[in-house]
């Protein structure tokens, strides 16, 4: 049976919803934020073009960025496997961690993201996320392995001990794309991983497994029992458990019922980035081939992948709004709160970058609103306006002529306190570096 007319069966009469946008199921943010449709308080405007900062040049392919208070530096991840060590606005020539000969590079792979402990001044544990050859357990003609390590930092913040890596989770790669990369800590302690699909296109092809029926190839969005793919996942790395170097927090939502009990969400096809503000997680979900999103994730949320591509059946004329009654009880399809389309529009890409909520005094006009972008941003960055209900409205959110050329490409954003960074690129490789937003000048 072929994807549309499996999807017509097990949906019945939702022949007639193509295009269909499905209801969102999402929270409030109430600090700081931007009045909803139908309030009256004043903001300020929109600043119509920001300008970029710059903390550091010189980089190569900067992915992650972490802020380190006590030691009073900063680390920023380079694709090709160092950690770098920013401090009083220079890069010393000595990394903090150098992985070239441990990581695999290429394509999507590579060091993809660092988060420190969230108690670092006493806890050095730095989590470091990478793509390694494969490692014991992934299956033949497998691409790579997934590795999430520890590290212990030294006292001075500068280096890293010897011989202390230790491996807190690994899983197989099918494919070397949709490897995702990012982790944060929320502030309940526990460290979320976001994971890719597995690769290829459509979720589907070696490593991939049957979703909802066997009718249909692919599915690690859909299947929540085979693998943790397609997966936000969530943590205690305080904790372990037998063999396992890390525990379980005993409300993650498959405790108790079938899948791995590390899973948190599910239905992603690739959430490269991720970020909290407060207690909301953001996760960009980078598209297939006709539309990009960001969801705001809650425990237990299904967010379509591969069903849904944003608002939108995939490969389909029809789509449902809910799983079939027997998986998971039929549980509902979410929809993202920021979607865009590759063509067309003045707001367009081909890969979401994730940002974060605005706090910053700077730029008044930006407080409350969702400040995010494209890979291919082309000096562009884009803003969201958030609402209580439906998708956000988004308008590009352009950079100052002086600036917009160290912005040809964009990987990742970084908030700390009151500033939001920008990591990205004048060619794609060499050229990277470290922006601060700021007012244009």
């Amino acid at each position: 049976m072929d994807r549309r007319r499996f999807l017509a069966a097990v949906t019945g009469t939702l022949g007639g919803l193509a295009g269909c946008a499905l209801p969102p199921s999402r929270s409030t943010t109430t600090a700081d934020r931007t009045p909803t449709d139908g309030e009256t308080t004043a903001v300020p405007a929109l600043p119509s073009v920001v300008g970029l900062d710059t903390v550091a040049s010189g980089l190569r392919v900067p992915l992650d960025m972490a802020t380190i208070p006590d030691a009073a530096v900063q680390y920023v991840a380079e694709q090709h496997g160092l950690i770098r060590v920013l401090e009083n606005g220079e890069l010393r020539s000595e990394p903090l961690l150098d992985l070239r000969e441990t990581v695999v590079t290429g394509y999507e792979m590579g060091l993809l993201g660092i988060a420190p402990h969230p108690e670092f001044e006493t806890d050095r544990r730095l989590f470091v996320r990478y793509s390694a050859p494969p490692r014991a357990g992934t299956p033949s003609g497998f691409s790579h392995t997934f590795v999430l390590a520890e590290f212990r930092v030294t006292e001075d913040g500068r280096g890293v001990r010897p011989d202390s890596e230790r491996t807190v989770l690994t899983i197989p790669e099918p494919q070397a794309n949709h490897n995702a990369g990012s982790i944060v800590f929320g502030p309940d302690g526990y460290l979320y991983v976001g994971v890719g699909d597995g690769g290829a296109g459509g979720d589907q092809g070696r490593g991939h497994v049957s979703d909802w029926y066997d009718a249909v190839p692919g599915g690690n969005g859909q299947d929540v029992t085979a693998n943790r793919l397609g997966s936000i996942l969530r943590i205690d790395v305080d904790g372990s458990r037998g063999e396992r170097a890390y525990a379980i927090p005993n409300d993650n939502p498959l405790v108790g019922e079938p899948g791995p009990d590390e899973q948190f969400a599910w239905g992603f096809r690739n959430p490269w980035r991720l970020a909290f503000d407060g207690a909301d997680l953001y996760a960009g979900d980078v598209g297939q081939s006709r539309f990009e999103e960001i969801d705001r994730v809650r425990k237990g949320g299904n967010y379509g992948w591969n069903v849904m591509e944003g608002t939108h059946c995939y490969e389909a004329d029809s789509c449902p709004e809910t799983t079939p009654p027997s998986v998971r009880g039929g549980e509902p399809l979410l929809s993202p709160v920021v979607e865009y389309p590759h063509d067309g529009g003045v707001v367009s890409g081909v890969s979401v970058i994730t940002g974060n909520v605005y706090r910053g005094h700077a730029l008044p006009g930006l407080r409350g609103r969702f400040v995010f972008g494209d890979h291919r941003a082309e000096g562009r960055l884009f803003v969201a306006t958030p609402r209580s209900e439906g998708l956000w409205p988004i308008q590009p959110l352009p950079v100052a002529d002086d600036d917009a050329g160290r912005l040809a490409r964009l990987f990742s954003f970084h908030r700390h306190g009151s500033e939001l960074y920008v990591l990205g690129s004048t060619d794609g490789g060499s050229g990277g570096g470290v922006y601060r937003l700021q007012p244009a000048t």
